[in-house]
């Protein structure tokens, strides 16, 4: 909506103080964006086309446009292949394409849908350094992400949407100290089932159960929030041994901020 690409059904929408359904081409002027997927660019053109025809369709002079483009393709490390067709690039070398897209406006604001999804660990970092640095050149940054980590990492504010509601807004501090009087416990078991959560639930102090499946540790690590103290971590304990689940790992963990998401709604982000 933001965008222009969905009409709101109510409310009104302002970027830098431009009504997005009112004057749509002058708000959008202040918006650089990377949607999710790897089709916001295209394959068939090179890095530097690609760059060149979006400044062109911001209005850029052809001069303009180039200038901006080397100036970009320098910055994201892709001087060397910018003249290769964009469909032979890595994913994270596509992503950045798509992010050097998002800066050819020079925009205030940088709108960023999981800029970092399918990306290696290393691609992930560069990109996150890349958007750090953005964010320390003065712009507004507005990022979507299922990584809790990387919004920890990124994020002055966060807000936290369940069900298409906004359920927490706060710095990534606050809502981690919000936590204070939640205690977590993570165990790694070979196996999962409904029974075995509701007797962890049943445990007096007892807040949150969530059981996900590992794929690197081939294991179900079950995250467990309690209201108490270390006595209750003997009773989580005898209740895992009791429904003949081995324990393969156990971790008492200062609280994160994927621990208040689950918190919040009772469930996984993998949910």
């Amino acid at each position: 909506m933001i965008t222009g690409l969905l009409r709101p059904t109510s409310g009104v929408i302002k970027v830098m103080g431009k009504d997005v359904d009112k004057e749509p081409m002058e708000a959008l002027r202040n918006i650089g964006t990377v949607l999710a997927g790897d089709r916001s660019v295209y394959w068939k053109l090179t890095a530097r086309e690609n760059l060149e025809y979006f400044g062109a369709l911001y209005g850029l002079t052809k001069k303009e446009a180039s200038n901006r483009t080397n100036e970009i393709l320098e910055r994201l490390g892709l001087s060397d292949k910018a003249d290769e067709l964009v469909e032979k690039y890595s994913t994270g070398m596509k992503q950045k394409v798509a992010l050097g897209k998002a800066l050819i406006p020079n925009a205030p604001v940088v709108l960023l849908d999981e800029p970092t999804l399918g990306l290696d660990p290393q691609s992930a970092l560069n990109l996150r350094e890349i958007i750090l640095d953005i964010k320390k050149e003065g712009r507004t940054v507005l990022l979507t992400t299922h990584y809790m980590e990387e919004a920890d990492f990124l994020s002055d504010r966060i807000a936290i949407m369940d069900g298409g509601k906004i359920i927490a807004l706060d710095t990534p501090e606050k809502l981690k100290r919000s936590m204070n009087d939640v205690k977590t416990v993570k165990i790694d078991v070979e196996n999962s089932d409904e029974k075995l959560i509701n007797n962890l639930k049943n445990i007096n102090k007892v807040n949150n159960v969530v059981s996900a499946y590992d794929s690197e540790k081939r294991c179900c690590t079950l995250t467990v929030h309690h209201m108490d103290g270390n006595e209750i971590i003997q009773k989580i304990i005898e209740c895992v041994l009791a429904n003949n689940r081995k324990i393969l790992n156990f971790n008492v963990l200062e609280p994160s901020l994927e621990d208040v998401f689950i918190n919040l709604t009772g469930k996984s982000l993998r949910e």
